[in-house]
């Protein structure tokens, strides 16, 4: 099963390489990984994205925990969260393709970020299976050049609070 795990760090000099060493070392897989600055720049969150059952999810978490400059990590899988990525699509776009290609744009609101004289590329933020809609629809169009970001993830608010 796929697990989003967010890691809250200090925001220091090689954080970053013990914590992919961590996964690396015991043979696990990172599928995706976005670190960023918090509101205080001295920490950093890390949204990690691994295939794993919950025996080694726990494990994994166990062990993020023991790294010293890890601050809290938390499984947000079986919580209420969101999550979003970003992704920059080029698209091949002859004349009679790209009125076809602008509608696909607005169907999944997203953006023309760049525009060539046989290309568009468009920027499309949402959920993993958004993207991958996107991408489906795009793909006998002629997809020239794509970079995805990585997931980032959130807790929902409490409404209790």
């Amino acid at each position: 099963m796929k697990h989003t795990i967010s890691v809250m760090v200090e925001n220091k000099f090689g954080v970053l390489a013990r914590v992919a060493g961590l996964f690396s070392g015991r043979g696990y897989n990172i599928e995706s990984l976005c670190v960023a600055p918090m509101m205080d720049p001295s920490v950093s969150v890390m949204t990690i994205v691994t295939q794993g059952d919950d025996r080694v999810i726990e494990q994994v978490t166990k062990q993020l925990n023991k790294l010293i400059d890890v601050i809290k990590v938390i499984d947000v899988t079986e919580s209420d969260y969101i999550d979003r990525e970003l992704m920059l699509v080029r698209v091949s776009a002859e004349r009679e393709k790209r009125d076809e290609i602008m509608r696909v744009a607005q169907i999944f609101k997203s953006r023309v970020v760049d525009v060539g004289p046989k290309t568009l590329t468009l920027e499309v933020t949402g959920t993993d299976d958004k993207l991958d809609a996107v991408l489906r629809i795009l793909r006998p169009l002629g997809i020239r050049e794509l970079v995805r970001s990585g997931k980032v993830a959130m807790l929902r608010a409490d409404p209790r609070k």
